[in-house]
């Protein structure tokens, strides 16, 4: 019988990949991650757990409460459980959030989580259970030793996988990836997961379940709290702010310069801790390089046609990507996009394949007037 390590989160996905696991013959052992983060996205005061009275605001993810979840569910369907401490790697994942921000960039700490953690530590866990296999509960699909987006559009979660290891592919395990979310929710209720069945999803980065971010970046980089001028892209001032932390590319809300016409966040520069705005049509952007290029095919030699996904919501667009020496990429869009944002991440697909992806460093070509 092979054996399968799940990354079990307390939530309905992979609750619901358990069972789906089970009834497919495998040997499934959980694993939780505990993190060190409370339900408050705080560190942890104990490792015993907390009652249960915040579901109905709980929105994050691998906290007591749904740790608390995931070892009622591995109960219920009889298999091994081990909660792993992760607190000190979880950690620089919080230090590289705070980081990028205090650099003026984006971050994307579930890629990064996703990468490092899941199937880079938690799948050397397994390795040592003597596990063939590692699955999580992500809406995605591996075939035949490749990455495909999941058939549910409005769940599909391949964009914050592109940065696995080509060699883990052929070990993946994604058992909801074929089904949509009501079919999974309806999976978990026949199941008897009556606890998870109905848990609202994790919308939320799960050290901050508020929502504000900047609490967490001023913990770990208070430096970052100092005023600098926001201006337009000739240099004129028009405003003030106390950190660029607390602003993003794209971003119109909140900028806090007054009436007239809408002004957009363009650009975040550290180095004079300055806030660039302008019009919405000086967000687009011709191209990009990304840095720290994962393949899930082997490094193109010639100019890779494919579509490019800029964020988690993109629908993606037409683009060429060329492979650098130094491991980055240039990726030229047929269609100028807005917002592309420095931290973030892009994936490269070709229909429903997962080519690889990077983290975006800079924008291309000369923005539209």
């Amino acid at each position: 019988m092979p054996r399968v390590v799940l990354a079990m989160s307390g939530g309905v996905d992979s609750s619901a990949s358990a069972v789906l696991l089970k009834r497919q013959g495998y040997d499934v052992i959980g694993l939780f991650m505990r993190t060190g983060v409370t339900d408050h996205g705080e560190p942890e005061a104990s490792a015993t757990g907390a009652p249960d009275t915040r579901r109905d605001n709980k929105k994050g993810c691998c906290s007591a409460i749904d740790a608390g979840d995931a070892r009622r569910v591995a109960d219920k369907l009889d298999i091994p459980f081990y909660a792993l401490d992760f607190e000190r790697e979880f950690n620089q994942i919080i230090d590289y959030f705070a980081a990028e921000y205090a650099r003026g960039r984006t971050p994307n700490p579930c890629v990064v989580c996703n990468n490092w953690l899941k199937f880079g530590q938690l799948w050397a866990f397994g390795q040592k259970l003597g596990a063939d296999f590692i699955a999580t509960g992500h809406y995605a699909q591996a075939i035949n030793g490749e990455l495909h987006k999941g058939i549910d559009g409005d769940k599909d979660q391949s964009y914050v996988l592109h940065g696995i290891k080509r060699d883990v592919l052929p070990y993946l395990l994604f058992p909801v990836g074929g089904y949509t979310k009501p079919q999974i929710r309806r999976l978990a209720r026949e199941a008897g997961l009556l606890s998870v069945a109905e848990k609202p999803d994790s919308v939320e980065i799960c050290f901050v379940p508020s929502g504000n971010h900047v609490d967490v970046v001023r913990a770990r980089r208070p430096e970052v709290a100092r005023a600098g001028a926001i201006t337009e892209r000739d240099g004129t001032v028009i405003g003030e702010h106390d950190g660029i932390d607390r602003y993003t590319v794209g971003q119109r809300k909140g900028l806090n310069i007054g009436g007239g016409k809408k002004r957009f966040v363009l650009e975040l520069l550290p180095e004079t801790n300055t806030v660039v705005v302008g019009d919405e049509s000086d967000l687009l952007a011709s191209g990009l390089i990304a840095t720290e290029v994962n393949w899930l095919i082997d490094a193109p030699t010639e100019p890779l046609v494919c579509v490019a996904k800029i964020r988690y919501r993109h629908a993606g667009v037409p683009a060429t990507v060329t492979a650098l020496s130094d491991g980055s990429a240039e990726v030229r869009l047929d269609v100028p996009q807005p917002a592309v944002t420095p931290g973030q991440a892009v994936a490269f697909y070709a229909g429903t394949r997962v080519l690889g992806g990077g983290w975006i460093d800079r924008t291309l070509g000369e923005r539209p007037v």
